[in-house]
Parts: structure tokens; sequence; C-alpha cells
């Protein structure tokens, strides 16, 4: 009996010993927590996304609590999210612009043909190992889902052969801009009702080569936008999202349909020029 009861009792001891140890170094080097990094990582949604830039919700929590991170980091909590923070952290939140992701490519199977076609189905990450990938187009969408597999919010569908984002679904998460091997999705304003999608940055006859919706880099947008929010960079269009006002001219006057439109674009009529008066003299009128 002796011979079990010694061990079980030194174990006891031991642990005893190391308990009291672990006690009193908690004690020495405890560390004080901010409590408001508690509080400000519950108001968070949890999704520990990363879609902030920082690693989860507990990293962001702290970094507004301790670095002054603004309190409307987070894109998935969106305003409601922000005003419970600013008010722990007796801040004013502020206005915050909501983003949603915009798949940057009009290439279906129809406007822009593959080059060749794969025996079995394959993610767009092991398309493009293969010469590019099967579309014709260099810079369009691989269709292969990999940007649908990685969102868990319902916000893309695939359809003719590419990726639609479903607006009102989208939280901006940001995994479907970081999983695309093709970089042709973005965050763009959710009020941004007029885009340019295409990321083809061929000169004009190749990018059209490929794709009938491309961007040729003809500058008319350019030229034709009232308020001067369009520039090219690369022989590709390029909307400053700040001062569009969603008129419409770029989508009408874009030779390719390049540029497209939330909203009903109706060309305005033209103007009816009137034959000038001409007067005629005193002669003529006695005559």
């Amino acid at each position: 009996m002796n011979n079990y009861l010694i061990p079980i009792i030194f174990l006891a001891v031991l642990g005893g010993v190391f308990g009291l140890l672990l006690a009193l170094a908690n004690k020495k080097f405890y560390v004080e927590v901010d409590p408001r990094i508690t509080l400000v990582e519950g108001a968070l949604p949890g999704a520990n996304c990363g879609a902030c830039g920082f690693p989860g919700c507990s990293g962001l929590a702290s970094a507004i609590v301790e670095n002054g991170a603004p309190v409307t980091s987070c894109p998935i909590g969106g305003a409601e999210c922000a005003e419970h923070i600013a008010e722990i952290m007796g801040v004013n939140a502020g206005a915050m612009d909501k983003n949603v992701a915009h798949v940057l490519c009009q290439g279906t199977c129809e406007n822009a043909p593959n080059k060749f076609d794969f025996l079995e189905d394959k993610t767009c990450r092991e398309k493009i190992l293969y010469h590019g990938g099967d579309k014709s187009c260099a810079y369009g969408c691989l269709g292969g889902g990999d940007c649908f597999d990685v969102c868990e919010y319902g916000a893309i569908k695939m359809e003719d052969g590419i990726a639609h984002i479903i607006k009102e679904n989208c939280v901006a998460c940001n995994k479907c801009v970081e999983v695309c091997p093709k970089n042709i999705i973005e965050l763009v304003p959710y009020e941004a009702k007029t885009v340019i999608e295409c990321r083809n940055k061929d000169k004009g006859k190749e990018a059209k080569a490929v794709c009938k919706t491309a961007c040729i880099g003809c500058g008319i947008c350019v030229k034709n936008c009232p308020e001067n929010t369009i520039k090219l960079e690369n022989n590709l269009a390029k909307i400053d999202y700040s001062g569009c006002t969603n008129c419409g001219t770029c989508v009408i006057k874009c030779p390719t349909k390049a540029i497209v439109a939330e909203y009903e674009v109706t060309k305005p009529e033209p103007v009816k020029k009137e034959a000038p008066k001409v007067e005629k003299s005193a002669e003529e009128v006695r005559a």
C-alpha cells in the first residue's frame, strides 16, 4: 500500500509547489489590461475576418484602445458598430462610407471566349498555372469560383463563366479581393453606380481582339466627363468616385460598353437648331 501512497503524495506536493510558484509569478508579472479592450472586442461582430487589417477582432480592439485606430475600422460592423465603439471610447464616430466588392470584368463566354478548355473543373488558382488560364483575355475572370468559395455571406454568384457580386449581401470583408489571382475584384463605394468593368491594360486593338467589352483606352469618356473625374492610366480608364455624379455621360459615350451603370441611361435628344432670321430691307418690304 505504501508503494502506491508515496508517489501519489509526492505528486500532490509537487503540484502544490508548482501551483504556488505560478500564482506568485502571475502576481509578479501581471500586466494590467485596459478594460475598454474587452468592451470594444465585445462590440465587434466577432468574424475575425481580418478585413480591418488587424489580426482578428481582438487585434483591432487593442489597436483602437492602445494605438488610436479609427473606431470605423470594422467594415463588417458598419455604422452601428462604429457608434457603439465610439460610445465606449468617448469619441465621435463620424460618417462611415460603406464599401462593397465589385468584379471589374464583363468577360462572359460570349464577350471573351476561351483560348482552350479544361477537361475537368478547376479553381482559378489552378487554372492560372496553365499559361495564365483558359480565358482569351489575360486580365479576365477565370470563373473558377475561388471568390465564391471564400464568401461567407452569399454575396457572390457564378454566371456566364464569371463572378458577379450581390451588392446587398456584401459586407466588404475583403476575402474575395485577396483570393482572386487576377486581382480584378476591388472595393468601391456602395453609392458608386457607375463602374468601369475592365482591367485590361493592353492597347486598344489588342484589348478589343480578346474581349468585346474591353476598355480600349480611347479617352472618349475622359473628354466628355462634365466633372473631370475620369483619367487614363496604362491604357485603362479610371473613375474618381469622390467626384462622380453618376450622370451617365461616360456610359453613353463608351464605344465598347466597358462602363456600366446601375441606373437607366437615356441619350439626350438632339437640340434642333433654328434657321437664323433674315431681316428684310425697307425696299424689299415695299416691294
